[in-house]
């Protein structure tokens, strides 16, 4: 069964709920409305966008507690606030379930989000590998214990790094080296992308730029990207040229987790540092986490005070849930549907004419090139909305219409399959697509020129098929039993 929201007593959970709003309503009963507004429009819409999902009601309840009033910063058994020992029970849970989970020998829960773990990841590197000999070579044990000069050589030291990444049109992400992003900023950086031909990585191309390059850290992993990536090819990349091969599987932990994807597919084993959220297709709660080899351990435990500030504790128990929920023998099943659904999409979208880029999907996401119905990705994801699709526009290699415009349409299953949705219905959601984007056409501005965002939908079409995915979503509700009212 991947139903996981049908997976609690909805008695139970609605005057949970109920009880809430009523507290919450008599203080501001405006945020009250907007909640019940909030699941009655993801009931009611086709959710696609492949970075979202849905939290079971435990893990959407564990983040509204007391753990929420405390601070914590340090980490489990020592920290700078007298009184958390109930914190460094559920981090402790958190970062067990995540080390048996993922097979890692070590796990960091406390980052917020993506952003942040990303962040912690690569302070960590920049520590270990230029921080820690620095002070070794100065004679110091703590940076505050160098000299002016030894401290001016390290600051030089550590803002002299290299990073080599995923480009942001070939589907990485962007904080893995984009300029306007932190990470662009922290790092002199270079990007990789992929085959102009198929849209898929070229692991000797990557060679190639590696050595060229000789990057401190070589970031694997994507946002945008329908295809497994070999990551024991990418380890021996990263050794080749003296890098620390840090991935990102933000976006594809869920399938991690539930083991479909495995052996050089499956990061841990390969990489020396693995960072991610707990959302997405893992299904827990908004925010990230570290993995990583022991080696790295004692720098990725300074995440805080170095980059974060007090972790939140009300949300490492939701991830602690939601981790626990992950290692149950049901999550494997759930898993392997979102990546078989995937392909069912992929299959139903090209059978009726799309274009995807690399042809396909090997994992959660397609990815659709709109641009062969004559429209921008900002086109069409604001038509699919007014339809009821809810997508994500998002650049496709080379892009020709940048990053914001875009060309193309991001997708995935994820979030559908947790409301148990299989072949049939994920092909009944193509022929949906296309209709929408067949039936959409790009209108001029008010003096004639061509427009990126503009557009008009055939009549009736919107109705028709937000009707049509009514009837999908009315056969798999979301939260079935659960009543506000």
């Amino acid at each position: 069964m991947t139903d996981a929201t049908a997976s609690f007593d909805p008695a139970t959970a609605s005057a949970a709920y109920r009880s809430a709003l009523q507290v919450i309503g008599a203080v501001e009963p405006r945020v009250a409305e907007a909640i019940g507004a909030e699941l009655a429009d993801q009931r009611a819409s086709l959710k696609l966008i492949a970075s979202e999902n849905y939290a079971s009601p435990a893990v959407l309840l564990t983040m509204g507690n007391w753990f929420s009033d405390k601070y914590a910063e340090g980490t489990v058994g020592h920290r700078f606030y007298a009184g958390c020992q109930n914190v460094d029970t559920v981090e402790a849970l958190a970062a067990e379930h995540a080390r048996e989970l993922f097979g890692a020998p070590y796990a960091y829960v406390q980052p917020h989000s993506g952003i942040d773990a990303n962040l912690v990841a690569f302070w960590a590197v920049l520590a270990q590998r230029v921080e820690l000999p620095a002070l070794e070579k100065a004679g110091a044990t703590h940076v505050n214990d160098l000299t002016a000069e030894d401290w001016t050589t390290l600051r030089r030291a550590l803002g002299d790094q290299r990073m080599l990444g995923m480009s942001l049109d070939a589907g990485g992400h962007l904080t893995h080296g984009f300029r306007p992003n932190i990470s662009g900023k922290m790092f002199e950086q270079s990007s990789y992308g992929t085959d102009p031909k198929t849209g898929l990585l070229d692991y000797a191309l990557v060679r190639e730029r590696a050595k060229e390059f000789r990057p401190l850290i070589l970031m694997a992993g994507y946002s945008a990207y329908p295809r497994r990536v070999d990551f024991a090819a990418m380890r021996e990349i990263a050794d080749e040229v003296g890098a620390t091969l840090v991935v990102d599987m933000a976006h594809f932990a869920g399938l991690v987790a539930g083991k479909v994807l495995t052996g050089d597919f499956d990061p841990v084993p390969h990489a020396h540092v693995v960072t991610t959220t707990t959302h997405k297709s893992l299904r827990g709660p908004r925010g990230g986490m570290v993995l990583a080899q022991p080696e790295f351990a004692d720098a990725v435990d300074r995440g805080c005070p170095m980059v974060l500030g007090g972790p939140l504790p009300h949300v490492m128990a939701a991830k602690a849930v939601a981790l626990a929920e992950a290692r149950q023998p049901a999550f494997a099943g759930y898993a392997r549907a979102v990546a078989d659904n995937a392909q069912s999409l992929a299959e139903g979208l090209t059978s009726r004419g799309a274009t995807l880029v690399t042809g396909g999907t090997d994992n959660h996401i397609v990815l659709i090139d709109v641009t062969s119905f004559g429209l921008t990705g900002r086109q069409a994801e604001s038509a699919l909305l007014d339809a009821g699709i809810v997508t994500n526009r998002n650049s496709v290699p080379a892009d020709p219409n940048g990053a914001w415009y875009t060309s193309g349409v991001r997708i995935g299953t994820p979030a559908l399959t947790t409301r148990g949705f299989g072949a049939a219905e994920f092909d009944r959601t193509a022929e949906l697509i296309v209709d929408v984007l067949s039936g959409t056409t790009p209108t001029a501005t008010q003096d004639g020129g061509s427009s990126r965002a503009r557009y008009a939908m055939a009549d009736g079409l919107a109705g028709r098929t937000r009707a049509a995915a009514a009837e999908l979503l009315d056969a798999h509700p979301l939260y079935p039993g659960l009543d506000l009212a």
